[in-house]
């Protein structure tokens, strides 16, 4: 681990540790919250450990916390973290040839490791931008939830230090960035509708595993094959641009 820190500059490392100082925030208000909820102290804990993945254990925990059944919370985790496999497809050459390299890997792949990853130019700085902040986020995380939870045995109510905020902040921050693309943003509203209207009819948990009825509207259209084999799409500047060659040729 020593040869990996020597091998990053100064301002990947700064930037490593500004983003391990947000998730331990983050981390001890998850902790709080599950614990001030009901949930025993080992719940976030274990699941800090053997799950590692922020935004599914918020959404875990705000299932189970608003009444929402085992199979619901797992399967919204599930399908929050589903992002997570084309991400190790593109940090697959840093894990290491061994199995229990890999292993290790794929249990601190998030998006933060992978963004560090992505931003590197050479293999050699690949791999240790992605070890330095893989395992230095699973440290943190896991003793800032441990803090956490700890802390929240002792908090009345999470609500008057705004702690109920993490839930809906962190599921926020993960959705925005991908809100630009207008497809992406037409999916999400639908299934936000689907969702908001199906709350008072049925149990928790629920609703928010229908918003997937919004999946169709991200679909990308496939471009049209002309005769002659060339595709095209079917947008306005497409066929502007047609209409113009159409011109040039008569």
């Amino acid at each position: 681990m020593y040869s990996f820190w020597r091998t990053l500059d100064r301002a990947t490392l700064r930037d490593i540790g500004l983003v391990c100082v947000a998730d331990a925030l983050v981390g001890a208000a998850f902790g709080a919250i599950a614990v001030s909820g009901g949930l025993p102290l080992w719940v976030p804990m274990a699941m800090s450990l053997l799950v590692f993945a922020g935004g599914a254990q918020f959404a875990a925990v705000a299932v189970t916390l608003a009444g929402g059944g085992a199979v619901a919370a797992v399967t919204a985790a599930l399908v929050l973290n589903a992002r997570l496999l084309p991400f190790g497809f593109a940090v697959a050459d840093v894990l290491g040839r061994g199995r229990a390299a890999r292993l290790a890997g794929a249990h601190v792949i998030t998006d933060e490791s992978v963004a560090f990853v992505l931003r590197q130019p050479d293999q050699r700085r690949r791999r240790a931008a992605f070890w330095v902040s893989g395992v230095g986020l699973f440290a943190v995380w896991n003793l800032a939830v441990a803090l956490g939870a700890l802390a929240g045995q002792g908090i009345g109510d999470t609500d008057a230090l705004g702690l109920d905020a993490a839930f809906p902040a962190v599921l926020l921050a993960l959705v925005v960035p991908a809100l630009k693309d207008r497809r992406t943003r037409t999916a999400a509203l639908s299934g936000a509708a689907v969702a908001v209207a199906a709350t008072p009819f049925l149990p928790a948990g629920l609703p928010v595993l229908l918003a997937l009825a919004g999946l169709p509207f991200a679909a990308r259209r496939r471009p049209a094959t002309g005769a002659d084999g060339s595709t095209h799409s079917d947008g306005p500047d497409a066929a502007a641009s047609r209409t113009g060659r159409e011109g040039e040729d008569g």
